[in-house]
């Protein structure tokens, strides 16, 4: 029989931790524990007294809530979101103005919004062309009763809103894997309802626009990022990769830990609504989440520095920064980083014993308005006549640096994700270059619904960088030889344009709505009417406000705010690796077309991928110190 000897070790031995039978007493706090509710300091307004009352039930105290309460209040919060802003929002641009610091730029584009504040509280024409997905939170006391689905109540009010407004349907449905169809509502929206104790009913309400949600990311960290050098590099990296595209000045979110993955994305859209102000500023030994305000003044100051500043350069890439540090599994580290964008669309709502109540958003904007004295940003401005002959138009571009602004008079074809994608359908089927796309700038975007009377309803610019990967293949075949949209784009289309001499030029995202009362002329569908917002539309301009971003000599304006790419393009429009990285017998470098630069470390033993990277915008020294820490 084999025996196999055992060490002897006294338990006295062992670590007290190992040993300890004596457990921690029970306590309960909330992950997210308030100092006071997020809407403490919050002036409302009353909608009606109706549709409520209170019944005592076996000694407490029970909130009976009609269903057509629920309608009504979430019906009126999203009118009032698409159209007005908090007042907090506004100051915030009408402080830019008054900074000596700001660049002229910041300043053009801080008043351009307060202008387009003061056209949307007119309750017309809402504040961005994408009025969004409609997100609802709701926090029900457990002595509150509805006499109806909850979500069916609050979605028909959402219904309401963008059937009778001048708003956009953004929902498509998915009828299977690969064909989508417009809901025609704007439905389905995120409702989520949460138990809470008490005999009240709050709300968060928000509209969600594509361009700020898709700036919300999630980075699997590790403990190794936890030191004040190493997280505040990571912060800047990260903040440089969201661009323009979601209409800065943003309001910046940064989590970091979190239980999930979800909840830790889940807690930078609060953090940006401004939901989690009201969080302590420590943590304590039971893991409650805290806001961390040395790290938020850190981080504004980095934004500041970034040059980026509101959209075209400058300090206020930011308003402000909000930076929650939450508990988190000992082998996770989430790091959420998120924004809501110039829109800032959130409001509370509340429904109590005494009523119905919203949050008082701001209905007169022209008080923060300045003095025409106050602010100069006359400059120097060019003309651009849009309905010369293209030619004309490139060669007058072509005299002027990145940077210069633009007034741009005549002409525009609008032309958005599904219709590039239906021309790219046509050419690769051997057909030509449709005349509109050879003989007119090309500007991305997509309407709301026309108001009575108006020409165009809100018509701001969409994200130009969905657009990347059709841009050389339609240059080469003379379309969007001059595009006009918004944000940042990609060393691709920097290199499109100096081969085929074709330019970008940047519009101001946000001010969607004086865009379509001062500016735009006329609209005409050209082509897949069908399409709705998504159609090819004919459009005549007048003083339509532009930058340069892009020109014909391989110039990009926003190349000085970003690191370095460590992938270039030789003359074949092969993309490769600078040859310093090579030295890494264990990552493979990969640069596709259309696809983001990937480092992959392997497996030394295997040769299988073992860590994927995006490096896209990290520089060639980033990369050798990051992988030398790992390889060498």
């Amino acid at each position: 029989m084999l025996r196999i000897p055992v060490s002897r070790i006294l338990l006295s031995q062992l670590p007290s931790r190992v040993l300890s039978t004596q457990a921690k007493p029970f306590y309960y706090q909330d992950l997210l524990e308030f100092e006071k509710p997020p809407y403490a300091d919050t002036a409302f307004r009353k909608l009606t007294g109706d549709y409520v009352q209170t019944t005592d039930v076996n000694g407490k105290r029970v909130l009976e809530i009609d269903g057509k309460g629920l309608t009504l209040l979430s019906q009126q919060a999203m009118v009032d979101i698409a159209h007005l802003l908090r007042p907090s929002h506004l100051q915030s641009l009408s402080n830019i103005l008054k900074d000596p610091e700001s660049s002229k730029n910041d300043k053009f584009v801080a008043l351009e919004l307060l202008k387009n504040a003061n056209v949307a509280a007119g309750m017309i024409l809402p504040s961005c062309q994408d009025t969004g997905t409609a997100i609802v939170m709701g926090k029900k006391g457990q002595y509150v009763w509805t006499n109806e689905d909850d979500g069916a109540a609050i979605s028909r009010g959402i219904y309401n809103t963008y059937i009778n407004q001048n708003l956009r349907y953004s929902q498509v449905a998915p009828l299977d894997m690969f064909t989508e169809k417009n809901t025609g509502t704007n439905l389905p929206a995120q409702i989520e309802i949460y138990s809470t104790p008490g005999n009240e009913y709050s709300f968060l309400f928000m509209a969600k626009g594509g361009g700020s949600a898709n700036k919300s990311f999630l980075f699997q960290q590790t403990k190794a990022l936890l030191n004040e050098k190493r997280l505040y590099e990571f912060v800047t990296e990260k903040m440089k990769t969201l661009g323009t595209a979601a209409c800065p000045p943003y309001h910046l979110a940064v989590v970091i830990g979190g239980t999930s993955a979800e909840f830790n994305l889940k807690t930078v859209k609060l953090a940006s609504a401004k939901y989690l102000d009201h969080l302590p500023t420590s943590g304590n030994e039971h893991g409650r989440g805290f806001r961390d305000l040395e790290a938020e003044r850190r981080i504004t100051e980095i934004a500041q520095n970034l040059g980026i500043g509101a959209q075209f350069g400058g300090k206020y890439f930011c308003h402000d920064v909000r930076v929650i540090r939450l508990p988190r599994h000992g082998a996770s580290c989430p790091v959420g980083i998120g924004v809501s964008c110039s829109a800032d669309r959130q409001c509370y709502g509340k429904i109590t014993s005494e009523g119905i109540f919203v949050e008082q958003l701001e209905n007169d904007p022209a008080k923060y308005l300045p003095d025409p004295s106050d602010v100069m940003l006359s400059g120097d401005v060019v003309n651009i006549d849009l309905n010369q002959p293209i030619s004309e138009v490139l060669a007058t571009l072509s005299k002027h640096p990145v940077k210069t602004r633009l007034n741009l008079t005549g002409t525009l074809i609008v032309a958005r994700d599904i219709a590039h994608a239906k021309i790219k359908e046509r050419l690769d089927s051997g057909q030509p270059m449709p005349e509109y796309m050879r003989n007119h700038p090309v500007y991305y975007a997509g309407p709301a619904k026309t108001p009575t009377g108006y020409a165009s309803g809100s018509f701001g610019p969409t994200t130009a960088g969905r657009m990347d990967s059709y841009v050389d293949q339609f240059q080469a075949q003379g379309g969007s030889m001059i595009m006009l949209a918004k944000g940042n784009r990609s060393i691709d289309v920097t290199n499109a344009c100096k081969k085929h001499g074709g330019f970008y030029l940047g519009s101001i995202g946000g001010p969607a709505a004086i865009l379509a009362q001062n500016c735009i002329k006329k609209v005409e569908t050209v082509e897949y009417p069908e399409l709705g917002m998504e159609a090819i539309f004919r459009v005549e301009v007048e003083n339509f406000p532009a930058f340069i971003v892009v020109d014909d000599k391989g110039n990009d304006f926003f190349e000085e705010f970003q690191l370095a790419r460590v992938f270039y393009t030789d003359q074949t429009g092969v993309p490769f690796v600078d040859h310093k990285m090579r030295r890494f017998r264990n990552v493979r470098f990969v640069a596709e077309p259309g696809h983001r630069p990937t480092a992959i470390l392997l497996n030394e033993e295997r040769g299988e991928a073992q860590e994927t990277y995006s490096i896209e915008l990290w520089d060639t020294n980033t990369i050798e110190e990051f992988f030398r820490e790992r390889l060498l």
